[in-house]
């Protein structure tokens, strides 16, 4: 039930990019259409999940052993970096179909400020490696959610007559803060669920 409670948690309630405002610049930049966000919510999926597995081994047995903690955002965001460089090689040798659905997205994905905001949520958090893997595909679930239907809203804007002086990049943040309070209606799911299957 606990890792029920996170998977929800992540996706709609802290959702990564509408609470806590981490990739707002892949999800302004990458949402004008509804193919290109499920590209970009897909490798953010797979990179998010890989790097929080790599960053939390990283920090329990090199940085905390050897008393290292003060270097974890740069240790981190190295990891991070090198993790997609890595992907990106691999990729493109083992699966070159792959690689052309998701090319153009993985290095947008090293400076989406989302992947290094999960990998020290988790540490952050004190959760256990599974949970932290649970935590980190339900975040990268929530802002591929995120970003498919803020670009579905972006398509069908196209079709509205916007006045003058709110055409462009005006309304697209309005649009964006309207989503951002819809999703507020989530808030307190997670405390509705914790009293009901009995968690504190």
């Amino acid at each position: 039930m606990e890792y029920i409670l996170i998977f929800i948690s992540a996706i709609f309630v802290n959702n990564i990019v509408l609470s806590q405002f981490l990739g707002i610049c892949p999800f302004l930049g990458v949402s004008q259409k509804v193919t290109t966000s499920l590209g970009m919510g897909a490798a953010v999926a797979f990179v998010l999940t890989l790097a929080t597995i790599v960053t939390y081994l990283v920090q329990m047995f090199i940085l905390e052993p050897f008393g290292l903690q003060y270097l974890q955002t740069i240790a981190f965001i190295l990891v991070i970096a090198a993790l997609v460089q890595m992907v990106e090689i691999v990729l493109k040798k083992v699966s070159p179909a792959l690689y052309q659905a998701l090319g153009i997205f993985l290095p947008l994905i090293t400076t989406n400020c989302a992947v290094l905001g999960v990998a020290i949520l988790v540490i952050q958090k004190e959760f256990s490696l599974v949970q932290s893997v649970v935590y980190a595909f339900s975040t990268a679930i929530g802002f591929a959610l995120a970003l498919t239907v803020f670009a579905g809203l972006r398509e069908q804007l196209a079709f509205v007559n916007v006045p003058k002086g709110m055409r462009g990049m005006a309304i697209v943040l309005v649009t964006a803060g309207l989503l951002s309070l819809a999703f507020m209606g989530f808030s307190g799911v997670d405390g509705g669920l914790k009293i009901l299957f009995g968690l504190n």
